[in-house]
């Protein structure tokens, strides 16, 4: 049967569809527009529910249009998720995989390809961690020019959240687009982007946020491989470090405490203090000589927050911390919750803020 499985309607509705004629119950589920396809928090319905016409075909139509974009999508079919089959994108998070889908506009363009524009290369490379014993994985974004030139440049180390991997921060965050599309109007430097896998090997009673195990390997195992393999500024006033949700757990404990690595730090969607004020109290007592340092030597701290975000409760005390220490900092607050729709827009407002004389 051929069929278009994501449609986007003259109104801006999206209609999805899935031709799957065995089925029981289908159903669309998203994490990335929950005013348009529900994740169900608070009890009420998860996704969209799809009928079924006579040929086995699935559909379900947004009852609002979606704003332009990119988004992950998956039909849920009695229970299990399925990916798009007619998907020609996707993304992978922690365990499964998304397909992907794109509305095109001008609040979007941003993130978007550009046939008009010059373009950067995203390789896959793989590592050996000596810190973990384990073979590792990250996504490393080349400027253009990069492949036929000789230059050293500046790196931004990026990491993604919990639920993602160490693609998805050019498969649904398109950060090498983004970066494409502000060096084409001169408005940021260019630069290396480095994504990394920010999970580590799962051990027994270890916190996924509160062991060094990524710092570890962050510090003696993947930066000297990137200094080692492309061509760097291999100093702290040319590298930086940022990432959403776990990722910004990360930044703030293995970046912004190492100022003598690292000047520009991006902090998105994460903070200390929900875990009470000892959270706080302990990140200062262990770090305070390095939060002293970077008091002194840090040349960015970017702290963004979304207003519906379910970790808006740690920005008050994330910002006394800085505060307290002396670490002078820009705060971005915005609409929105803990989503992707922030994330691309953060690291838009970030990247022209880097490496600047």
């Amino acid at each position: 049967m051929q069929y278009e499985s994501v449609e986007v309607l003259p109104d801006g509705r999206v209609t999805f569809r899935l031709c799957a004629p065995a089925a029981r119950e289908v159903r669309v589920t998203s994490n990335d527009v929950d005013y348009a396809i529900p994740m169900g928090i608070g009890g009420g319905e998860r996704g969209l529910p799809m009928t079924k016409d006579a040929t086995g075909l699935w559909s379900a139509t947004t009852t609002v249009p979606v704003a332009a974009d990119n988004y992950r999508v998956n039909c849920e079919v009695d229970g299990a998720r399925v990916p798009d089959p007619l998907a020609v994108t996707f993304s992978r998070e922690r365990t499964g995989i998304n397909s992907t889908f794109e509305i095109f506009g001008p609040d979007g363009a941003f993130q978007s390809y550009d046939p008009k524009v010059a373009h950067g290369v995203v390789s896959r490379i793989d590592y050996w961690s000596t810190a973990l014993g384990a073979r590792r994985e990250a996504f490393v974004y080349t400027p253009p020019g990069y492949m036929n030139g000789t230059g050293n440049y500046p790196v931004l180390y990026l990491v993604h959240g919990a639920g993602d991997s160490a693609d998805s921060w050019t498969s649904v965050g398109h950060a090498n687009y983004i970066l494409d599309n502000l060096l084409a109007q001169g408005a940021a430097e260019e630069m290396i982007i480095v994504m990394p896998f920010g999970h580590t090997p799962v051990r027994q009673d270890e916190n996924m946020l509160a062991n060094t195990d990524f710092g570890d390997d962050l510090h003696g195992d993947l930066i000297p491989y990137i200094d080692g393999k492309f061509r760097t500024i291999a100093d702290a006033d040319h590298r930086a470090m940022a990432g959403l949700s776990m990722g910004g757990a990360h930044t703030l404990r293995f970046g912004l405490t190492r100022p003598d690595v690292f000047s520009h730090i991006g902090i998105f969607s994460m903070g200390l203090g929900l875990a009470g004020p000892s959270d706080v109290a302990d990140y200062v007592t262990q770090n305070r000589d390095s939060l002293a340092r970077a008091a002194e030597e840090a040349e960015l701290v970017y702290y963004a927050m979304g207003t519906d975000d379910f970790l808006y409760g740690s920005v008050a005390p994330t910002r006394a911390m800085l505060d307290e220490n002396g670490i002078a900092h820009i705060y971005k607050e915005s609409d929105g919750g803990h989503t992707w729709i922030n994330w691309r827009r953060y690291l838009h407002d970030f990247l022209p803020r880097l490496f600047k004389d």
